[in-house]
């Protein structure tokens, strides 16, 4: 039985900070087993932030030195956390960080460039798992639902509460995912408009009151309504979400009170639609206690919030499952999720 030590790095179009856990996998009684051996995030500094934010207003010769300049600091934590936790590390597999994903035009491109990773931290580097889904015509995401199908194949539902929602499920012998909405991407910054980084508990959003036009008015955008496979992009957002809560002069408790209701609402309607069972809820909106709460009324299913660790550091763990994947040269890529014109093994593997 051969044990894989594996590090995941994670970063979310929330800016919440670098995730990174070193994951340790092995294959017995005819399934993958896993176990978070450590896990730490990196918060983002204001520096670091405001490069990831502008970089999507970014010339291409500043990209792509920005590219290799976040792939060297990814190294760097790497190297950081190594040292700390005197870690045996087999390779490192990054998601990086989400600047563009435009799918309808073949596109989709995440910083972190893994050949920097790799000349810093000396061991070999998967990333840039999505553009060769892609490229095959899918749409790039979600990528975090095979580790879904096989290491938490107990539940019938998972759903991710990060920058975006998104969900996983069998459907027809098929797995089926995609974006639901957005969450983080839009509370956080109603949050930092008042001074802080979120809305701890959602208490913010839980003293206002919902309006109805704007609530009426999310519900109603064309995404909602259209088929999946679909997924979301932080363009998206700026396009659709903003401008759409912007025309209305009303609190910033009263913008996230309706949000979260707009949240609670598209979540259920994707579980309500499908029969009842659990749902596994990780990410960082698992820890807003109203939004959480909201779903419940909404929803007629058992909603199941895990240990910390795994509410965290669930998508670092499910990316070093698919560098495992990759470097293996199996399939981590479902067709029946992403709408790529066949299942694949994706990812640019960089050796030192």
């Amino acid at each position: 039985m051969k044990e894989y030590n594996i590090i995941g790095i994670m970063s979310g179009t929330s800016l919440d900070g670098v995730d990174v856990a070193c994951c340790q996998f092995y294959f017995e009684s005819n399934k993958w087993n896993y176990k978070i051996i450590v896990a730490e995030t990196f918060q983002y500094d204001y520096t670091w932030k405001e490069k990831l934010n502008h970089a999507i207003n970014s010339d291409a010769l500043h990209l792509i030195l920005l590219h290799t300049e976040y792939g060297a600091y990814l190294g760097k934590l790497v190297n950081k956390f190594i040292l700390k936790n005197k870690l045996p590390i087999d390779f490192i597999a990054s998601h990086g960080h989400t600047i563009f994903h435009q799918p309808e035009k073949r596109m989709t491109f995440q910083i972190g460039d893994g050949s920097a990773i790799a000349a810093v931290t000396g061991l070999p580097v998967i990333c840039d798992f999505r553009s060769g889904d892609v490229a095959l015509g899918g749409q790039g995401a979600p990528l975090v639902p095979i580790g879904d199908k096989y290491l938490f194949s107990e539940f019938d539902f998972c759903i991710n509460l990060g920058g975006f929602a998104n969900i996983s499920f069998d459907k027809d012998d098929k797995r089926i995912a995609f974006d639901i909405c957005p969450v983080n991407i839009v509370m956080n910054k109603y949050a930092e408009l008042l001074g802080i980084p979120f809305d701890n508990d959602g208490l913010i959003a839980s003293h206002g009151n919902l309006n109805n036009d704007l609530f009426d008015e999310l519900n109603n955008l064309e995404f909602y309504f259209s088929k999946y496979p679909k997924s979301l992009g932080r363009e998206w957002v700026d396009k659709n979400i903003f401008p759409l809560i912007e025309k209305y002069k009303i609190s910033v408790e009263d913008k996230l009170y309706t949000f979260c209701e707009h949240v609670a609402l598209q979540i259920s309607v994707i579980l309500n639609s499908e029969k009842t069972g659990k749902a596994l809820v990780t990410g960082g909106g698992a820890y807003n206690k109203h939004l959480i709460s909201r779903i419940t009324d909404f929803s007629t299913h058992e909603i199941i919030i895990p240990d910390n660790t795994t509410v965290e550091y669930k998508e670092a763990l499910v990316f070093a499952f698919l560098g495992l994947l990759r470097m293996n040269n199996e399939i981590n890529c479902l067709s029946s999720v992403t709408g790529a014109s066949r299942d694949h093994s994706s990812g640019a593997i960089y050796l030192p």
